[in-house]
Parts: C-alpha cells; structure tokens; sequence
C-alpha cells in the first residue's frame, strides 16, 4: 500500500512538472512572436473526383488481369473524350464546394471556415452546392453563434448548403446543422441536445471551513451572479437562471426560423436522438453517410475540397502544440468531473 501511495505522488508531481514546462514554452512562444506580423494563410483547394477516380482504379489494378484491364481503358477513354466533348457545350457539370468543420468548445474550425466561405462565395452560383461536414457536440453560445453565421452566408447568397453528419451535431453544432436547406444524417449519430447549459463548482463552504475570505467586488448589480470561490445569492441564482431561459428562447427561435417544420417545444427540451429516429423528429431530411453522398455527387458534378491553413512559424507550432495539450488536460478533468456528455 505504501508504494502505490509513493507512486501516487511521484505520478502527481510529474504530472504538474510536465503542465508547467508547457505553460512556460506557451509562454515564451507568444512572447516571441509578440509584435511580429499576423501569419497569412493559404487556400488549400483538392479534386474529389481525382481521389475517388484513384480508389477506383488501385482497386481495378488489383483485381482486373491484363486483358480486362487493357479493355476497361479503352472503354474509359471513349467515355472520356464523349464527356470533353459535352464540355464544349452550354451545359456543363455543376460544381459542389466541400468543407469540413470539426467543432470543439471554443468552435475554433470558424477561422478557418469563415475564410473558406470568403472564397467560394467569389465564384459559386445557385447552380452550384456547399456540403459541410460537421461534427461537434456543442460549446460556447458566442462562438457558435459565429460558426452559425457564417453558414448563414451561405444560404444568404442564395447558393444550396447540405449538411452532412456522420457522427455528432447537437447543441452548437445542430445550431450549425440547422441552416442546411437538407440534413443529412448516419443512421446512429447523434443529433439535437436543443438546450442551454451552465455549472460550475463552488468551494465557499471549504475556503470557510480554513478561515479564508474571498472578496468579489462590482460595479453593476448583475455583474456577477454566480461565482466558484464566493458566497452565491438566492437572487443571483435566480438571475443565472433567466439569463439562461433567454439564451434557451434565442436558440429555439434560430433553429424554428430555418427549420419551420419542426414541432419547435417537442425537440427543444435538451434531448438527444441517433439519427434514424432524428428523422421521425424532422430534425434531419435523410439517412446517409457522407461518404456515400459525396460518391453520389461526384458522378454528376466537379467536387471541390477546400481548407484554408494558416502558415505558422516554428515557435508558434511549439506554443500552440503547448497551449493545445494544457486545454485537453484541463478539459479532459472537466468532462470526468461534471460528467457530461455535451456542453
């Protein structure tokens, strides 16, 4: 017993010494970078139909002998030069911008999609589509809000926007999802969680019990309602808790005004549902992977993957790669201490 107690403690102590080394190199990395310009990005633009035409063809490398193989070629090339041929034409294939938004609490894939957005919107028509696919269990109410309205340009343009969910949209991210003119959903992933949330520890009855004061001073009689160290109020409570009823009534109304179809009250109560029965709530349009529309698509229409990457230098990389390893400890505690399965 006494060595798991020693190991214990010797385990604690790397654990903080390793926290604190990441915060010191996060530190000198924004200190060195401080002051110097904002790193430029660069647009990242790939052809799907080149990705898929490559599967396709290992798979026929593999399991077409020389004869078939040489056969299927010919066959390919006349379907090819019919095709170059229809090109010359009016009619041409419709073009499909694909983006992808993989959400965490702050929501900050925004960055980047805001930029994505920024750049299809220079060329893309009614005639074209944007299919984003999401996945995010929710987070920060601001920065959500973001993500949601710059998919709001979208729609404002006038172009189709679909979106795909393949593992998880709820909270924020069925914020995000709701303003696809279609949902498309995998039959077990999960969707809703139209709610608000908030909670936090609070540790004033310890701090009393060793005889320590906190003092929380304001200016404002609602500049603080609830605190962690601070002795909370009946009437700070109360006031949390209409804030959050507000917050509550927002969020109902922005998923009713680009979902008119739903029964607004019966899905807005916080739950969750996988998708095959998302879809008996209207939630979603249709059961489908990504992947398989995409492979759909892509037999009618040019498909364009964007990402937008910013360039960073090497001290920035380290304070972020820090930065990034600290947030996922301390969110990491968290999430087994509140057990929650969305924020």
């Amino acid at each position: 017993m006494e060595f798991f107690v020693e190991y214990a403690g010797f385990l604690a102590k790397t654990v903080t010494l390793v926290i604190a080394i990441m915060v010191v190199m996060a530190s000198f990395a924004a200190l060195r970078s401080k002051g110097r310009r904002k790193s430029v990005g660069q647009l990242q633009v790939s052809k799907l139909n080149d990705f898929y035409k490559g599967l396709r063809e290992r798979l026929e490398q593999t399991l077409l002998d020389k004869d078939q193989l040489k056969a299927l070629r010919k066959s390919q090339g006349k379907a090819e030069k019919a095709e170059k041929k229809q090109k010359d034409k009016p009619a041409a294939k419709s073009r499909v911008f694909v983006l992808d938004f993989d959400g965490d609490i702050k929501a900050s894939a925004t960055e980047s999609l805001r930029h994505e957005i920024t750049a299809l919107l220079t060329l893309a028509t009614p005639k074209d589509e944007v299919v984003l696919r999401l996945e995010s269990g929710g987070g920060m109410v601001h920065s959500y809000g973001l993500a949601s309205s710059q998919l709001a340009r979208i729609r404002q343009a006038g172009v189709p926007l679909t979106v795909c969910i393949d593992k998880v949209a709820a909270s924020g991210g069925y914020m995000m999802a709701c303003i696809g003119e279609k949902i498309i959903s995998a039959p077990f992933a999960i969707l809703g969680s139209i709610g608000v949330v908030a909670q936090l520890p609070n540790v004033n009855r310890l701090l009393k019990k060793h005889d320590i004061d906190f003092e929380v001073l304001t200016a404002g009689e609602y500049k603080r309602t609830l605190t962690v160290f601070g002795e909370n109020t009946e009437k700070g409570r109360e006031k949390f808790q209409e804030d959050l009823d507000i917050t509550h009534e927002l969020f109902k109304n922005f998923v009713a005004t680009y979902r008119p179809q739903l029964a607004i009250d019966e899905v807005a109560t916080g739950e969750v549902w996988l998708g095959v029965a998302a879809l008996e709530k209207r939630l979603v349009d249709e059961l489908k992977t990504s992947d398989e529309y995409l492979a759909e698509r892509a037999k009618g229409a040019e498909l364009y993957h964007l990402h937008y990457a910013e360039r960073k230098s090497l001290q920035e990389r380290i304070g972020m790669a820090a930065s990034g390893s600290v947030d996922r400890v301390l969110l990491s505690w968290w999430s087994r201490l509140t057990q929650q399965r969305f924020w």
